[in-house]
């Protein structure tokens, strides 16, 4: 080809370079220098926060946002306190006595069956020829003791057989999450709540990540169904007047740019790291993410700020962490994501250039055609 037809060649390979030059091409995700370039501004709008080893101790210190922090359980099962008689409850009372002409038994007859007592509202029951014995918050052992202490004056070789039945106030409410909701009573002192959700007829099996949420008195306790199985500790026993709710576990976080998946995450476990998070989401995308630029959006409120490493200096904090050093790895292990934090894989600017040269080489591919041609 001589160098006339050669020129409106070359002209036209100029011409679509300038034209790319002049244009953004077109990402699936930000670069990290984009999202940042803020922070050089004498005013900027955000903190920018280095993820490494030596700062994640004081980050763990930060207010947590998006949720109160931890799932509220019993510490411990207090037993005792569940074995204790309560108003409500039914005593079925049998005396036995040895001596004759009794008051209590009829004649030819060495025992006597009391009619059922109910512990009414003061805590007592009504025995005949003894009055009214207080019972409640007792034993049943000590519920029986006293109350054959309280015939010796009329019976002294009197002794007492005693059974409690639960009454009205030892039943609890399954009210949300389980098969078959409603009301069901303690089968004894030592139901436990894995057995109360099984006379439910279990968790449904529609719910995603199941939290339980356990209402007593005022208070309420949650924890994930998960732990409550792989922890035989948090299985406690019930009280009376219990209401348990099984819900979904909403506690979720955003993924953006590079990653895996591009969605809304929801939480597996009670808490999740940056590397956890990183795994669940799929991980990096090898062709487009640029593993030095991983960024965590996250919001503070106002009464949160505080001076230095004690908590953010702004409401908005960008924290960056680096996955092509040990540092940023562990420091990745360490870090921790809180629910509505928005999780940034940015894109590696070796793309751009990559399209570039890709575009060059089809423009010189076509004009080589055409010459050919």
């Amino acid at each position: 080809m001589s160098d006339k037809r050669r020129l409106p060649a070359l002209f036209a390979v100029f011409a679509v370079l300038m034209v790319v030059a002049g244009c953004s091409l077109p990402r699936g995700a930000a670069i990290q220098s984009e999202v940042l370039n803020e922070q050089e501004s004498q005013a900027p709008s955000f903190q920018v926060v280095r993820v490494t080893r030596d700062v994640t101790p004081a980050l763990s210190g930060w207010p947590t946002t998006g949720w109160h922090g931890h799932y509220h359980w019993f510490e411990r099962d207090r037993g005792p306190d569940s074995n204790a008689i309560q108003v409500g409850d039914v005593l079925k009372i049998v005396v036995w006595e040895s001596q004759e002409n009794s008051l209590l038994s009829a004649r030819g007859s060495n025992m006597v069956t009391m009619p059922d007592q109910e512990v009414a509202s003061s805590g007592k029951i009504f025995l005949p020829y003894v009055g009214d014995v207080q019972v409640r918050g007792q034993s049943a052992d000590a519920a029986r003791q006293r109350i054959q202490a309280s015939f010796e004056d009329i019976s002294p070789s009197a002794q007492v057989q005693l059974s409690v039945v639960s009454g009205r106030n030892n039943s609890i409410d399954l009210v949300s999450g389980v098969a078959s909701p409603g009301r069901y009573p303690l089968d004894s002192r030592n139901t436990k709540i894995l057995s109360a959700i099984a006379k439910g007829g279990g968790v449904s099996s529609n719910l995603r990540t199941p939290l339980l949420r356990l209402q007593r008195g005022t208070t309420t306790y949650e924890t994930r169904f998960a732990d409550l199985l792989a922890d035989a500790r948090r299985n406690v026993r019930l009280r009376g007047g219990d209401q348990i709710s099984v819900v979904e576990d909403q506690r979720s976080f955003n993924v953006l740019g590079a990653a895996g998946n591009q969605t809304i995450m929801y939480f597996e476990k009670e808490t999740m790291t940056a590397m956890e998070a990183l795994s669940a989401m799929g991980g990096l995308q090898a062709s487009r993410a640029n593993p030095k630029g991983v960024l965590i959006l996250r919001e503070y409120k106002a009464k949160d700020l505080k001076p230095g490493l004690a908590g953010p200096d702004m409401r908005q904090v960008v924290f960056t962490i680096d996955l092509t050093t040990a540092d940023g790895l562990f420091a990745a292990r360490q870090f921790h994501i809180h629910p509505q934090d928005t999780v940034l894989a940015t894109e590696s600017p070796i793309n751009a250039a990559r399209t570039i040269i890709g575009l060059f080489g089809t423009v010189i591919g076509v004009t080589g055609t055409a010459n050919n041609l």
